[in-house]
């Protein structure tokens, strides 16, 4: 039934034959957050306040060479493509939000971290091996291969890192947008894993205790893999609390939170127990 739903509306159509790699997107879909942690209903606030004219001429930008849908005509265009998204998210994504978002939490506090105690351009060369911090006679720069040859300055105006569950590395650089690079979260390889499936590392210490020593590959909170691993915080704990007696599991306190992650010897098990 979804399924069909989706394939049925004109706009979810349109919407999903926009994707290019490498290419131009119209920004006015996916609007950079100009903050972590906002929620879906602000995300399509900042849709459907995008001006007509702009929608129009960035989606006929994104679809240039190809048949113009009637839909683009359409005098409540914005606000059909809001709907549109909406519906995605009720149907596709809303139930696995949880788990998404602390694998997006995971990473920003992640990338906190790195930044605080390897600096920035190891930082930022650290988010993917496509990235690279430069320095020249004419300044410093950014440079992510495999994403054209233009050169953009930031004019003061900084640099939004965008973690995603979805896109791969993808640039917003055009005004009125803030300029922002989004990049594949660290983790998200690990949502398809499940805990119920039984390997040598399982039968060594359970089920439970094995999908969380996987998870903790990228440093977490127990709330944070309370959503991940949809276990109860109580059975969290008393696993991590296993866990680290048996020397496989670190904490540390970062702020106001107390982050769990693999020490050396978790590692070497999940690499002899793959």
């Amino acid at each position: 039934m979804y399924v069909r739903r989706l394939k049925d509306d004109p706009v979810i159509a349109m919407l999903a034959g926009l994707l290019k790699f490498n290419s131009y997107n119209a920004d006015f879909i996916v609007p950079p957050p100009p903050r972590a942690g906002i929620s879906i209903a602000t995300e399509l606030d900042m849709v459907r306040a995008t001006p007509l004219a702009r929608a129009r001429a960035e989606l006929a930008r994104n679809l240039k060479g190809r048949p113009t849908p009637e839909i683009l005509r359409s005098e409540d265009l914005v606000d059909r493509i809001a709907e549109a998204l909406e519906t995605v998210w009720e149907l596709l994504i809303k139930d696995d939000w949880p788990r998404f978002r602390a694998v997006l939490e995971q990473d920003i506090a992640q990338r906190a971290n790195r930044l605080a105690t390897i600096g920035w351009s190891a930082a930022v060369e650290d988010i993917n091996s496509g990235f690279r911090w430069c320095t020249s006679p004419e300044g410093e720069h950014l440079e992510i291969r495999g994403h054209g040859e233009g050169r953009y300055s930031l004019d003061g105006d900084g640099l939004l890192f965008v973690p995603s569950i979805f896109a791969p590395v993808a640039l917003q650089l055009e005004r009125p947008w803030p300029r922002s690079v989004v990049y594949p979260a660290r983790g998200v390889a690990t949502l398809g894993e499940t805990s119920g499936a039984i390997g040598g590392l399982e039968k060594l210490i359970g089920t439970s205790r094995a999908a969380l020593l996987r998870a903790l590959g990228v440093p977490s909170t127990p709330t944070q893999l309370v959503a991940r691993l949809e276990m109860s915080l109580g059975g969290v704990g008393d696993h991590l609390a296993v866990l680290r007696s048996a020397g496989l599991v670190s904490r540390a306190r970062t702020g106001r939170s107390v982050l769990y992650r693999r020490s050396p010897a978790g590692d070497q098990l999940i690499e002899l127990n793959p």
